[in-house]
């Protein structure tokens, strides 16, 4: 039971990591996108918003699979049955539960759903600060009592 929490603490720590670099490129990006100026403000804030949640979406996919990595190196799981979709499965905490996994590394579905939730939580506070900072900026540019509708 311990190997099993040490793998899943260290993949979860490479899922973090790899988030943490992702965020931090993705508000950069934003932020200097949203600095601009533009005669069309909507289109502005949706282009944004579209290409921040795209870069987020990616990190999600390339966390998946580390998780589906670590999964076929352990052997938590029989290769065959798709272990890029077990790994989906658990990251979304979906849980169909046609794929089962070895009973020895059993507590690795939960662990990879905990650092799911936690990332896609991460996610959605990245994508409202972007909004929030970008809504800002517009507001500035524009003066008072801009609404950027």
């Amino acid at each position: 039971m311990m190997l099993q929490f040490l793998v899943g603490t260290l993949v979860s720590l490479v899922s973090i990591g790899l988030h943490a670099l992702v965020t931090v490129v993705a508000v950069s990006i934003a932020r200097s996108a949203g600095l601009r100026h533009t005669k069309r403000p909507r289109l502005h804030l949706i282009g944004v918003m579209m290409a921040t949640a795209v870069v987020l979406m990616i990190a999600h996919v390339v966390e998946v699979l580390v998780w589906a990595a670590t999964y076929g190196l352990v052997g938590a799981a029989a290769a065959e049955r798709g272990l890029l979709y077990f790994a989906f499965v658990n990251y979304t905490t979906l849980g169909y539960g046609d794929i089962t996994p070895v009973s020895e590394w059993r507590l690795l579905g939960p662990l990879t759903a905990m650092n799911g939730v936690l990332l896609f939580g991460w996610s959605a506070a990245v994508l409202f600060e972007v909004l929030r900072k970008t809504l800002d900026h517009l507001e500035a540019l524009r003066g008072p009592g801009f609404t950027p509708s």
